[in-house]
């Protein structure tokens, strides 16, 4: 065994749990500790201030500069008494992750020569000035205009991370673009909750706001930092380019819901021990199909909430497992031939007066509530399918999409058989029937009688990108190391410009002079006999599938850099502007931001996968192949011919095998370097990364086909790299 490889699955193997120190305390008595939630502003803020900020989350509302500095100057007392040194606004640049910059409390003190005070003001939580020109931005920031502002989110509370004061923050560029995740998905919520107050005030004038509410299921993978180390394409890509299958892996299906690894507990507890003091209600966690795969997931929340806090999770989960001596794989394909990672995206709406717009209801009114929004979501659906598949695309989320149990590259909507079945009632009805809310009870379509068991009783297709799982609406599609900002603003977008067609058209057969429940029930007829291709109850894995797909006219496009066009059509600009959400220049440049990423993903891992290939696989192979040649030549020397080629014919196939898969490795890594030069020439970013999808991802699966055939016939002693059965399976 190489000595690289042998110390590191020695160390693995010797690696014991570490021991947590539980706390004494139920997770209610220090839930949010670290927070300045409502709990701690009561504390720190005065009634009159704390009134406005709660009007400001909740409402919407503009705060005044002058109530910030009263806010931070609350905010300062607590985050000292916690011990906190330095503040930062905590945002989330064009890179999925988030970023921050430290600056320290202190400041001189005015008439004191050399003191120094602890000062922050209104000024300092409300905006910061990071550099912009190293973050991407599509070309909206050249790279000598280095200003760019971060601008406090109330909505999201502050938080401590040891001696830090965080501050969730907006990110934008000194002339305005948003340059950032959150910007949009504010602006977004903003517009579903005035689309859909909207259309509720044809049922309930009550209403008087809609909360877009979103829960994440976080899929990942431990494996030892030892072999994590030992494996250059895990360290350089977060996945292995190449390594054959262990002979198990999860055909057994005994690793899910299975025994937990006491190691991966002692992780897990910690997680949450330290989620629960940043207000994080993580609720399950769980083996995964996969081996050496795992989940958590929290209570539902607030959807801007719940973004910052999964980004939250991830980082802590990053610091945690590095201390039980893990690394944290949230690439959605680390490992070929089992089931990838995703961050299923549960998505509602929900009003203020308590009426989840997703749940059945048990009066005829409430029912008709819940066909008209579910049948215009399908609707936003059915017209941004592409928009939508390509808010959740990306390199690696490529590998896994259609793959072991993830949904594929082709948006469609499970609703199960109840659901269909009274969409399809409604569809039948006579053009002629005039419908009021009171005559639905009557009427055989199922609609007034919608049963409340349907919450329990719908089926889970796992192979649908978006399905109705009962009250809401699952989107399998994202992938686990995705911002949820992408996909969620994509989705409430939609949504919300669907819903303000609606109220225009209602609106206009009202004034026509058509009763308002028959001007709904017209229209919701319409709409669910032109979204009809969208809904899918079938194997989503099955060609037959694609061809219906195409059919149908949905987006089948399954070339990355291409499915990225989707932001920039027609539709999806005329939809942001529409909004107010993005405009096109922004939405430009976001593109060329992908593009660019995309391009370097593939870029590094040709480079990766050329170099382990050639000063790696090659050497081993050949020094395996010349140890079986002189083999041959000793058994020649003790031995007549005929004997010797009788006993030598072995190892003479196994070299000939050996010679072809190294001139095959060789040949195809010199086509993917040639290939990237030529890629590499191309200044336009859409055209490059279509040349490096095109004409350079191609060579990853033939290179690694033939070194997986290598590592099946090189000494088991000699391979350099550790292999599957050792990476998957921790003790």
């Amino acid at each position: 065994m190489s000595s690289l490889r042998f110390k590191a699955v020695e160390e693995a193997a010797k690696r014991l749990p570490l021991e947590v120190n539980d706390p004494k305390e139920l997770p209610s008595e220090y839930y949010g500790n670290y927070v300045f939630n409502r709990k701690q502003m009561a504390k720190y803020l005065s009634k009159e201030t704390m009134g406005v900020v709660l009007e400001a989350i909740d409402k919407g509302a503009t705060l005044q500069p002058g109530i910030a500095d009263h806010v931070a100057a609350g905010m300062k007392m607590w985050a000292i008494e916690m011990g906190a040194t330095h503040y930062t606004h905590w945002f989330q640049p064009l890179t999925e992750g988030t970023a921050e910059k430290h600056d320290s409390f202190i400041d001189y003190e005015a008439g004191v020569d050399g003191g120094i005070i602890e000062r922050f003001s209104g000024k300092l939580l409300a905006q910061q000035e990071p550099d912009a020109s190293s973050f991407p931005s599509g070309g909206i920031r050249n790279t000598f205009e280095a200003r760019g502002y971060t601008a406090w989110d109330p909505s999201s509370p502050a938080f401590i991370v040891d001696d830090t004061l965080c501050i969730p923050t907006v990110f934008i560029s000194y002339t305005g673009e948003a340059l950032d995740y959150k910007t949009p998905l504010l602006k977004t919520l903003s517009a579903v909750d005035k689309a859909a107050v909207d259309v509720c005030k044809l049922f309930d004038p009550a209403v008087k706001k809609v909360f877009s509410f979103l829960g994440w299921e976080q899929e990942y993978f431990l494996v030892d930092q030892a072999l994590y180390a030992a494996r250059p394409d895990l360290s350089l890509t977060d996945r292995t380019l190449m390594g054959h299958e262990s002979a198990k892996n999860q055909q057994l299906e005994d690793h899910y819901f299975g025994s937990i690894p006491p190691r991966v507990a002692a992780f897990m507890r910690e997680v949450e021990f330290e989620s629960y003091k940043y207000g994080i209600p993580l609720k399950t966690r769980h083996n995964e199909v996969a081996p050496n795969q795992f989940e958590l997931a929290p209570i539902f929340g607030e959807t801007n909430l719940a973004v910052d806090q999964n980004l939250l999770v991830i980082s802590l989960m990053k610091k945690i497992a590095a201390k039980h001596h893990f690394k944290l794989l949230l690439h959605e394909k680390p490992f070929a031939g089992v089931n990838g990672s995703g961050k299923h995206n549960n998505w509602s709406l929900g009003t203020d007066t308590g009426i989840g717009l997703f749940t059945p209801g048990k009066t005829a009114n409430e029912n008709l509530l819940f066909v008209t929004f579910l049948v215009n979501t399908l609707m936003a659906v059915y017209k941004h399918n592409a928009l939508l598949k390509a808010s959740i695309s990306s390199a690696p989320n490529a590998h896994r999409l259609g793959a072991n149990e993830a949904p594929p590259a082709i948006i469609s909507v499970f609703l199960g058989s109840q659901l269909s079945s009274v969409l399809d009632k409604i569809e039948e009805s006579s053009d002629d029937d005039e419908i009021t809310v009171d005559e639905l009870k009557k009427m055989k379509l199922g609609v007034a009688h919608i049963p409340e068991v349907l919450i329990d009783n719908t089926d889970r297709n796992r192979t649908s990108p978006f399905a109705f799982t009962g009250n809401r609406f699952e989107f399998r599609a994202v992938g686990s190391s995705a911002n949820c900002s992408s996909p969620m603003t994509a989705l409430n977008a939609a949504v919300a410009s669907q819903l303000i067609d609606f109220k225009q058209e209602i609106d206009v057969k009202i004034r026509k002079g058509m009763k308002k429940e028959q001007a709904i029930y017209d229209t919701l007829r319409l709409y669910i006999k032109e979204s009809k291709p969208i809904r899918f109850e079938g194997n989503s894995y099955s060609d037959e599938w694609k061809e219906e797909a195409k059919k149908r006219g949905l987006d089948c496009e399954t070339s990355v850099p291409v499915i990225f066009d989707a932001y920039t059509s027609k539709q999806s600009v005329d939809m942001f502007e529409r909004l107010g959400v993005l405009n096109e220049k922004e939405l430009h440049a976001r593109n060329e931001v992908k593009w660019e990423t995309y391009t370097k993903k593939i870029q590094i891992e040709a480079r990766v996968l050329g170099d382990l290939s050639i000063n790696h696989i090659i050497p081993v192979a050949t020094q395996y192949q010349s140890m079986l040649l002189d083999n041959i030549y000793k058994m020649r020397a003790v031995f007549d011919k005929d004997k010797a080629d009788k006993l030598s014919q072995d190892d003479v196939s196994l070299i000939e095998q050996i010679a072809t898969h190294i001139s095959a490795i060789k040949t195809n890594v010199d086509a993917m370097v040639d290939a990237r030069k030529v890629a590499n020439k191309i200044e336009n970013a859409r055209e490059k990364a279509v040349q490096y999808h095109d004409t350079v991802a191609p060579f990853f699966d033939i290179i690694r086909y033939h070194v997986d055939k290598l590592e099946l016939i090189v000494d088991n002693q000699m391979w350099p790299l550790p292999k599957y059965r050792e990476l998957l399976f921790i003790n």
